[in-house]
């Protein structure tokens, strides 16, 4: 699940917490939300937290320059 997954579930999720009123029997869909949007943010913080390690650089060798002398 890429970093839009992450978003969609937060979107979908705060839609059903904050925008519907709908009742459904056996189904609590603020919790539902909620849960989305929690799923959500994990993704998020895992997907960050993974790209920053491959973008991490590891500093090469140092360069050495031996000029050819003269003959």
């Amino acid at each position: 699940m890429g970093l839009g997954g992450c978003i969609v579930f937060i979107a979908v999720g705060a839609i059903l917490t904050f925008a519907t009123d709908w009742e459904m029997q056996g189904v609590n869909l603020d919790v539902v939300g909620l849960i989305l949007m929690a799923v959500g943010l994990i993704g998020v913080v895992t997907f960050s937290s993974i790209a920053r390690r491959r973008r991490v650089m590891v500093p090469g060798g140092t360069t050495t320059v031996v000029e050819n002398p003269p003959k």
